[in-house]
C-alpha cells in the first residue's frame, strides 16, 4: 500500500490523498491550523482501516465491524433494507464525516468543509453559512447548475451525488442525483438509492453489464449496472424521475434527507432545498 499524499494548496486549503480517497479540505477560525494537522493525522490511518474490514463491507449482511468509520458505513445503509445495498454505499460520505470530526476534535472553527470527490461533510459555527453548486451532466439543454445556500441552523451536515456518469455504479440512468442530509454518510447512502430508483427497466434505449464484468470486485456483483442511456422522449424522463423523487418524498419524510435534487436530460425535479442564490460554491 502507498503512503498517503499530504499537500498545502496557495490558497490555503489541504489535498489529502491515499489509493481511492481524494480529499480536499478548508478550515476557518482560530485553531484552523491545528485542526488541519489533526485532520492530516486521522487521514493517515483510513484507507488501512478500510482495507482491513472490506470483504465484510461488500456485504448486503455485513457481521458487526471494528472500526468507526466502517460502523457508521453499515449504520447509514442499514435504513435502506430490505432493499439491496452494501456499507460501500455509504464509504465516501463516512470517510468525509471522520475527516470532518477529527478536524473539529477540541478546535474552534467556524467553517469546515470536506470535499472527499464530492460527496462533503461540514461543519458551520452559528451565524455562518455557506453555499453548495449542485452541477448537472451535459444534457439537451446543455451544462447547469443550481446552488444552495446552507445555514447553521439548517438540518444539514453533508451532501452527496450519485449517477450512471459518475464514478461508482448506479443500477438506475440519473444523470446526477444530488441529497442533503443530516451527515454526508447519510447522503451518500440516500443519494445512491435514490439515483437507482431513477429508473425504465427494459427501456430499448438504455444499456447495461453486469457490474462484475466491469469491476471484478464490484459490491453490486452479476447486478445489471447502466453503462449508456440514448435520447428518451420528455413522458420517458418524466416518469424515470418520478420514480425517484417518489422515493426522496418517503425518505425526506422519515427524517433521512433534507433535500434532493434529481437530473435526467432535459429535466430535473428537486424538493427540501435551501434558497438558491449566486455566492461562490463549497471548497
Amino acid at each position: 500500500m502507498t503512503a498517503p499524499q499530504i499537500t498545502r494548496l496557495p490558497d490555503g486549503r489541504l489535498h489529502l490523498h491515499h489509493g481511492p480517497i481524494d480529499i480536499v479540505l478548508t478550515a476557518e477560525g482560530p485553531d484552523a491550523a491545528r485542526a488541519r494537522d489533526q485532520a492530516a493525522r486521522r487521514f493517515a490511518a483510513i484507507l488501512p482501516e478500510l482495507v482491513a474490514e472490506l470483504p465484510a463491507l461488500r456485504r448486503p449482511d455485513p457481521p458487526p465491524l471494528r472500526s468507526a468509520i466502517a460502523q457508521a458505513m453499515a449504520g447509514a445503509t442499514a435504513a435502506f433494507r430490505p432493499d439491496f445495498i452494501t456499507p460501500m454505499a455509504a464509504v465516501a460520505g463516512a470517510v468525509a464525516d471522520a475527516v470532518l470530526a477529527a478536524m473539529l476534535a477540541g478546535n474552534d472553527l467556524t467553517r469546515a468543509i470536506v470535499n472527499n470527490g464530492g460527496d462533503i461533510a461540514f461543519h458551520l459555527a452559528p451565524g455562518h453559512q455557506t453555499t453548495a453548486a449542485i452541477a448537472r451532466s451535459v444534457n439537451r439543454s446543455g451544462i447547469g447548475a443550481d446552488r444552495v445556500t446552507i445555514r447553521a441552523a439548517d438540518p444539514v451536515r453533508g451532501i452527496a451525488t450519485s449517477g450512471w456518469r459518475g464514478r461508482s455504479q448506479s443500477l438506475g440512468i440519473a444523470d446526477a442525483v444530488t441529497v442533503l442530509a443530516p451527515t454526508a454518510a447519510m447522503a451518500d447512502a440516500a443519494a445512491t438509492m435514490i439515483a437507482n430508483a431513477v429508473n425504465l427497466p427494459g427501456h430499448p434505449a438504455i444499456t447495461r453489464r453486469p457490474a462484475h464484468d466491469l469491476k471484478a470486485d464490484s459490491d453490486l456483483g452479476p447486478r445489471l449496472v447502466t453503462t449508456g442511456v440514448g435520447p428518451l422522449s420528455d413522458a420517458d424522463i418524466a416518469r424515470a424521475l418520478t420514480n425517484g423523487v417518489t422515493l426522496a418524498r418517503r425518505l425526506h419524510k422519515q427524517g433521512l434527507v433534507t433535500g434532493a435534487a434529481l437530473f435526467l436530460q432535459s429535466q430535473a425535479l428537486s424538493l427540501g432545498l435551501p434558497t438558491p442564490n449566486r455566492e461562490p460554491c463549497l471548497a
